[in-house]
């Protein structure tokens, strides 16, 4: 196992939301003390095998994740682009009341079918849910890739919990797809992930690969330039785009040309000016050598800052304009999931869970099984190990909007293995 000093950089997570949605109207206040991460903790797993079910669906394509802290559960989207099921999010119980996640710790109690603006399920093949992220209001964001070769535009779209597409922020033409591939998202490569500001003033998406305007995609010899979008929430307009360079495709796919990839799925915001996040990437090589279980992915926790970054929401093509004058999105890298020592499938979402009871906060990922049946739906959690205590008050205690201000936060312990 590696020093954890060799994976983490300080991590800036300043007014990080406990609950980045409360659906009550009573919200609470949690002041936390400033304190120091020793290490980050693997909490334990629980899989799903591919072809449960739950009132009548297939459970799946779990892409993106975002935690209710009001209900203790959290609403997870499915890819499934109403093809086995009209397109639908879950509600799932994630038992971490022990401090650890066990087989058999996630268990879903509810199902939610998206309904397009006229109040009907989407049609088959007219969307590709990716990711999810709740507001202070008792709504959803959900982002989709479309489809590009259909010419199928992306979209994030904001819904009740009961189903019912309520708003849709606008896209900017240069991420909409193009028949000759001229300009625009690239098909399965699109709208990824989806995170909101503590403070909900602003929302993030970002393509997980190239525009086909900006550069390649990922290979084995280079990474790729995708954007994130940032949302002004309370114009509900698009505001700025950032370059966020991807990791080139971790290892080399069997045979040769196999397919590989390698994306951005998933963003997390950790502070109110959206200057900082998590993020996940996720590559894949077919029968690649050397990784545990020979499952060919590859996870990747990075923490990412855009201080400094450049707006490039007025350049429409980063292969005309060129790289010079622009800053990307800085990233350092906090965990390699290989270190876990486990076989990793498709993970693709991320959201923090509740506090612990020992006071550390909890991380959960979920992967995408494809609804293949060589593939499992994998909820992982980890902890972030404190050394000070904080002094968190009952959330009927006080009243006002909910944060969580971590503030300093460096690491310096190690990780550890399996629990």
């Amino acid at each position: 196992m590696r020093n954890i000093t060799e994976l983490f950089t300080p991590l800036r997570i300043v007014s990080f939301c406990l609950a980045s949605g409360f659906t009550s109207a009573i919200l609470a206040t949690y002041p936390v003390q400033a304190f120091t991460i020793r290490g980050v903790d693997f909490l334990g797993q629980s899989l799903l095998p591919t072809g449960t079910t739950f009132q009548g669906t297939e459970v799946g394509g779990l892409s993106g994740i975002t935690y209710d802290p009001s209900k203790n559960v959290y609403y997870s989207i499915s890819d499934d682009r109403s093809q086995i099921n009209p397109a639908r999010f879950y509600t799932l119980q994630i038992d971490l009341s022990k401090g650890s996640l066990k087989q058999g710790g996630v268990t879903p109690v509810g199902i939610t079918t998206l309904l397009t603006d006229n109040g009907q399920p989407f049609a088959p093949l007219s969307l590709d849910a990716e990711g999810i992220a709740l507001t202070s209001k008792g709504t959803v964001f959900i982002s989709s890739e479309g489809d590009a070769n259909q010419l199928i535009n992306p979209f994030v779209n904001e819904f009740s919990l009961a189903g019912q597409q309520l708003q849709t922020l606008p896209v900017p033409q240069k991420f909409l797809p193009t028949s000759n591939k001229s300009s625009g998202i690239r098909n399965n490569l699109a709208f990824e992930s989806l995170t909101v500001t503590p403070n909900q003033n602003y929302l993030f998406t970002a393509t997980e690969n190239a525009l086909y305007q900006d550069g390649p995609a990922a290979t084995l010899s280079n990474g790729s330039p995708s954007r994130i979008l940032k949302y002004d929430l309370t114009t509900r307009q698009p505001v700025a785009e950032f370059l966020y360079n991807t990791d080139p495709v971790a290892l080399p796919p069997n045979p040769a040309d196999a397919f590989n990839t390698n994306g951005l799925v998933d963003l997390l915001a950790l502070d109110d000016s959206g200057n900082h996040f998590l993020a996940l990437e996720r590559s894949f090589s077919t029968g690649a050598v050397g990784t545990p279980g020979n499952t060919g992915n590859t996870i990747k926790l990075y923490e990412v800052s855009l201080e400094g970054a450049t707006d490039i929401s007025s350049v429409d093509s980063l292969t005309t304009a060129g790289s010079g004058g622009i800053t990307p999105a800085k990233k350092n890298l906090l965990l390699n999931f290989t270190d876990q020592g486990i076989p990793t499938d498709n993970i693709e979402g991320l959201t923090f869970g509740p506090t612990l009871a020992d006071g550390r906060r909890s991380l959960v990922v979920v992967s995408d099984n494809n609804f293949s049946k060589t593939q499992f739906t994998q909820v992982l959690t980890f902890g972030l190990n404190p050394e000070s205590p904080r002094s968190v008050p009952e959330p009927s205690a006080m009243a006002g909007l909910t944060l969580l201000t971590l503030i300093g936060i460096r690491v310096k312990g190690r990780t550890h293995g399996k629990p």
